[in-house]
């Protein structure tokens, strides 16, 4: 596969989701970009889905993510350099959805900066586990000292770590934050954790130890920045750079110790004792609900309701038992993959499915696979949260856990050793792989319509001197009869700006549209609002058939072709109900574009004004 060109996708994809005015905020976690849009309705989700590079779009927990893959840091940097939203990572979401959505996306902004040096670490600790183990070290060892201390010092320092992203998300002064989850980090203040009687003032301090706390720290800067809003009103000009901070400070770290700390502590305890309770007395149930449930609650963003869960039981009781299920889930819908890999014959599909499988299995980043195979066949999907079920279960009632915080993958299973019955645990993972690659292969799964030429190529007895070259296309003609005008006076900047190719407008006065050129549909929306036609010669066209018409989710379409379908030039597409469409408050202008502009020598629209559908609107040159 070509390897994606991110210095061109980035403004391209800035332009398509409204621009950067359009932009509350930008951030991104293993495979997606997450924006925070204005208006989302400015976005134009289906032609970022044509992007090369982009797996899909996803809008849920109030973020607007566009799915890229592993090398979605590239194009977060690409994004970073022409605009100036690479610092608003944790910027206020603002007002915009349920309180769901906004707890769920305020967890993954804070939490996101963090993932990927936690996932790093967490693979130290469970190396250096399984070495301690094999007794390659020991762990009296200053070797086993150094390595432990470079894998576990950002669990340890968590709240100082959390800090850093919480003062950028409630706008608070980042090194006042940082004093203040240190001094709840610092030596002495840990030491009194164990002491029988502690006081401040006279008052009496109930006490915790606070190295790897995740809540505590997160109100504290909450408060921190409201504190600072009123003080920055308050206090004079002359005096406020210094005075603020120690103000902040001298109030901060013992309400932090009095009444923020003592509260989030046994909040994050009783939730993860109920958690710890199902896992306890009801494993298989709670086992099977993550091992099934895991990559449904990552589609809609809910896992990151459950992260904060998980990071509470690394420090107390000191491991999760909601993290073994995990192991089953990932890896039974890696499995899935691979079948579809094995099973299909469909070149494109097993060239997305084998790289998808390879980093789901090696990596635990299974999002392009999901996206990109599991869930447009379905099955595979369905197959992935069986297999995930009944080996989460197994996981579950062995007492699997995990004491550091890794990603689910073959790479991370040493992070399971040492907890409950190890030999069950990895016996109900292989279920679920076993499980989720039988079914894919044994029950299969509907295959995709495979462009004309890749079946011509894979037919038997076809000799390569036997190939017949195909004819060049050198015009395109309307695809609906009306008045044609040049592309930049079409009102949509996607397609006026000739983002996706060179082409035409055309303001239909009939609602039959039909092929411009003879090929194989190779996509046709649900909506019928869309279609993509390849011919035999390589060139691509796309007929968008009105304005934002996504929006009226197939109300007014007829469609009369499907993708595979091979058609030719003045079949019919989809007939419209351009009445509807007007009375829905949408733009009717149909758009021609040939989106493989660039590959080719020139596409030269040649008319405006009135047209029919045997009137040549582009002129291409190979």
């Amino acid at each position: 596969m070509a390897k994606t060109d991110y210095a061109a996708l980035a403004p391209r994809l800035l332009e398509q989701v409204g621009g950067e005015a359009n932009i509350s905020s930008m951030s991104h976690c293993a495979t997606r970009m997450r924006f925070v849009l204005k208006d989302e309705s400015k976005a134009a989700t289906e032609s970022i889905k044509e992007l090369e590079g982009v797996v899909t779009v996803v809008q849920a927990g109030g973020q607007y993510q566009v799915i890229i893959g592993n090398d979605v840091p590239v194009l977060y940097e690409e994004l970073g350099r022409i605009t100036a939203l690479g610092q608003q990572d944790e910027a206020p979401q603002g007002p915009g959805g349920n309180f769901l959505d906004r707890a769920i996306a305020l967890v993954s902004a804070l939490i996101n900066p963090l993932i990927w040096t936690m996932a790093g670490a967490g693979l130290i600790k469970a190396t250096l586990a399984l070495a301690a183990t094999l007794h390659w070290t020991g762990a009296d060892s200053t070797t086993y000292t150094i390595l432990n201390a470079a894998g576990d010092s950002v669990f340890y320092y968590l709240p100082i770590v959390l800090a850093i992203s919480a003062a950028r998300r409630f706008k608070a002064n980042e090194i006042t934050s940082v004093a203040i989850a240190g001094a709840l980090v610092y030596p002495s203040i840990v030491d009194l954790a164990s002491a029988a009687h502690v006081t401040f003032l006279g008052i009496p301090v109930i006490m915790a130890n606070y190295t790897s706390s995740l809540l505590p720290v997160i109100v504290a800067v909450w408060v921190q920045g409201l504190l600072e809003h009123w003080l920055k009103r308050v206090l004079p000009g002359t005096i406020r750079n210094f005075t603020m901070p120690m103000i902040v400070l001298a109030v901060m770290v013992p309400l932090t110790l009095l009444t923020i700390g003592p509260v989030m502590t046994w909040l994050s305890s009783s939730i993860s004792g109920g958690v710890q309770w199902l896992f306890v007395h009801v494993p298989w149930l709670g086992g099977a609900v993550m091992g099934a449930m895991w990559q449904v609650f990552v589609i809609f963003g809910i896992h990151w309701g459950l992260v904060p869960i998980m990071l509470a039981d690394l420090k107390d009781p000191g491991f999760s038992l909601m993290m073994a299920p995990l192991f089953a889930a990932v890896l039974a819908q890696s499995a899935a993959m691979l079948g579809v890999m094995i099973r299909t014959r469909n070149a494109k599909l097993r060239r997305l499915a084998g790289p998808a499988a390879l980093s789901g299995l090696l990596a635990g980043i299974t999002e392009p696979g999901i996206y990109g195979v599991n869930l447009p066949l379905k099955r595979p999907f369905v197959y992935g949260c069986v297999g995930g079920a009944v080996g989460g279960a197994v996981a579950a009632v062995a007492s699997g856990a995990t004491s550091v915080f890794v990603f689910p993958s073959i790479i991370g299973l040493s992070a399971l050793l040492g907890h409950g019955n190890v030999a069950l645990v990895f016996i109900g993972i292989a279920v679920a792989v076993v499980i989720s690659l039988t079914l894919t292969l044994a029950l299969g799964f509907t295959e995709p319509a495979e462009p004309a030429e890749a079946k011509a190529q894979e037919a038997p007895g076809a000799a390569e001197n036997d190939t017949v070259p195909a004819e060049p296309t050198t015009a395109a003609c309307a695809p609906a009869a009306g008045t044609a005008m040049p592309l930049e006076k079409v009102t949509d900047p996607v397609f006026s700006s000739g983002a996706l190719g060179n082409g035409v407008g055309i303001l239909p006065s009939e609602g039959r549209i039909v092929a411009p050129v003879a090929g194989t549909v190779v996509t046709a929306m649900e909506s019928g609002h869309a279609y993509g036609i390849k011919t035999d010669d390589g060139v691509e066209v796309l007929i968008h058939v009105g304005l934002d018409t996504v929006n009226l989710k197939g109300e007014g379409f007829s469609p009369r072709v499907s993708a595979g379908q091979r058609v030719d030039r003045g079949d019919p597409l989809v007939d419209v109900d351009l009445a509807a469409v007007r009375e829905a408050g949408y733009d009717p202008t149909t758009i021609l574009v040939v989106t493989n502009t660039a590959s080719l020598a020139a596409v030269v629209p040649v008319v405006d004004g009135e047209v029919t559908t045997s009137t040549t609107v582009i002129e291409i040159d190979h």
